[in-house]
């Protein structure tokens, strides 16, 4: 993690509170939290320790920006907490979930290649998945499941703006690297087969599906998705158009 460009956060403790914090925007995040988030079983220093990897992160924040500690402010009400202002725009996960929000609405509204330029723009500010050399804690878990599915959804829109303004060049590809990381999500299943389909590979569409009938059969016990089944029905019959207004009706939902 890196703050405006300085010097990256080397301790796991510093670097797993400044998240939280980071995440929690400006909002005050008590003592009984941060200890949740990086210890599953807190240690007896836990309160001791929270303050010793505060102090170090208000050195870091200074080391990076002078200054720059002053943000990060003390609450000693019932609970002592902390919070760290951040303005929307200085956040790239804010960035990220006002230019995603944008793409959905210009996609249903039927502005693909707006939608595909303000998802593009989104996905850019992704450097990774979320929750690399982070506390493997429950807290952080369900924040790590919770901002992967967004960025899942992204991804989704993103794949369907650019197949209905026909930029499928690399696009297959783009779509088995997200696959590869969430293989159970029935769209991306639907957008790879309608890639093959639209490009005219009837053999590359089928291929798709019947991979989908494994993963869905096999390892989950369920049949091939109503969606992807449906792809199935256009490459058999080579009909693009079809494929298209399938693509099309699912990204209006």
């Amino acid at each position: 993690m890196r703050i405006a460009g300085g010097a990256e956060t080397q301790s796991a403790a510093r670097r797993a509170l400044l998240t939280a914090l980071l995440l929690r925007r400006g909002q005050f995040v008590g003592m009984g939290e941060l200890t949740e988030l990086l210890w599953d079983d807190p240690p007896s220093s836990a309160v001791a320790n929270i303050r010793s990897h505060l102090t170090g992160l208000r050195r870091g924040l200074d080391s990076a920006q002078p200054g720059l500690s002053k943000r990060l402010t003390t609450s000693r009400g019932a609970e002592t907490g902390y919070a760290l202002s951040v303005d929307a725009n200085e956040l790239d996960l804010s960035c990220f979930l006002k230019l995603a929000r944008q793409g959905k609405e210009l996609l249903a509204a039927g502005d693909h290649r707006a939608a595909a330029g303000r998802l593009d723009e989104a996905l850019a500010l992704w450097r990774g998945p979320f929750g690399q050399r982070l506390p493997s804690t429950r807290w952080f878990h369900a924040h790590t499941v919770g901002l992967s599915n967004t960025r899942f959804e992204a991804c989704q829109d993103f794949f369907t703006a650019c197949l209905l303004t026909h930029r499928t060049e690399m696009l297959s590809y783009r779509i088995e690297t997200v696959l590869a990381e969430a293989p159970y999500r029935q769209r991306l299943w639907q957008l790879l087969a309608a890639t093959y389909c639209t490009q005219g590979d009837v053999a590359g569409a089928l291929g798709v599906i019947e991979r989908c009938r494994t993963v869905f059969a096999d390892e989950l016990g369920l049949d091939v998705p109503p969606g992807v089944e449906a792809i199935r029905a256009a490459a058999l019959t080579w009909d693009t158009e079809r494929a298209h207004r399938l693509v099309a009706e699912m990204a209006r939902q």
